[in-house]
């Protein structure tokens, strides 16, 4: 099995050997500049980059980080730094070119590991997979909370025909509201459709009168 590879952007070879020793099972790339770590997206795409903040050439980390998810949008990063102010941290992990995880220096190796095995696990394709499902169980939903309210509208209608259509009475709108558990705006608008539809006689309800409009709104 392929093993992941992580693209580590980090300018201290003494923390690099940190990450040699703690992140072994990996295949492991290094680059010193944000510059270079984006020339080397167009060659080899990494499952994961470790992105310091403070690199060589008095390169900051958080600037590259833009492009960086530009190029790569759905691979997972962590910010490795102790440089930053909480409110950097913060800004890093939100919007829409984040990061998904922020370690402090001094790096803790166990927080480190652990950080990478989640990110590998639930973050990048897998994460994209479970948006994508999560997406379409929303439009099922919704198109079945749709039907299911378009089923319940024609029944409704139907009924309201059959009670009304031989009817030489103006129908009793709040009736008819409490009859079916609904508004009264409701029924005003199953009379509407069903008399454009021509399944009731247009005499049976002409004018929409002021009073019931404003009960209707209130």
């Amino acid at each position: 099995m392929k093993k992941p590879r992580i693209l580590v952007i980090e300018d201290d070879d003494l923390q690099y050997e940190i990450y040699e020793d703690a992140l072994a099972p990996y295949d492991l790339d290094r680059v010193k500049t944000g510059s270079k770590a984006l020339a080397s997206l167009a060659q080899v795409q990494p499952d994961l980059i470790i992105l310091d903040h403070v690199l060589d050439r008095g390169e900051l980390g958080l600037d590259f980080l833009p492009e960086i998810k530009e190029a790569l949008p759905h691979i997972p990063i962590v910010i490795v730094s102790g440089a930053l102010e909480v409110h950097q941290q913060m800004e890093a992990l939100q919007g829409p070119r984040r990061a998904h995880y922020c370690i402090t220096k001094p790096v803790d190796v166990t927080d480190l590991i652990h950080t990478v095995e989640t990110a590998l696990k639930e973050c990048g394709e897998t994460e994209v997979v479970r948006q994508f499902e999560s997406l379409e169980r929303y439009k099922r939903v919704d198109a079945e909370l749709l039907f299911s309210r378009s089923t319940d509208r024609l029944s409704r209608q139907t009924e309201i025909r059959r009670m009304v259509a031989d009817s030489t009475e103006r129908p009793n709108v709040s009736a008819l509201a409490r009859e079916f558990r609904v508004a009264r705006r409701t029924i005003i608008r199953d009379l509407q459709e069903l008399i454009r539809r021509g399944e009731l006689r247009p005499e049976i309800y002409p004018k929409w009168e002021t009073a019931d409009e404003d009960e209707e709104s209130a």
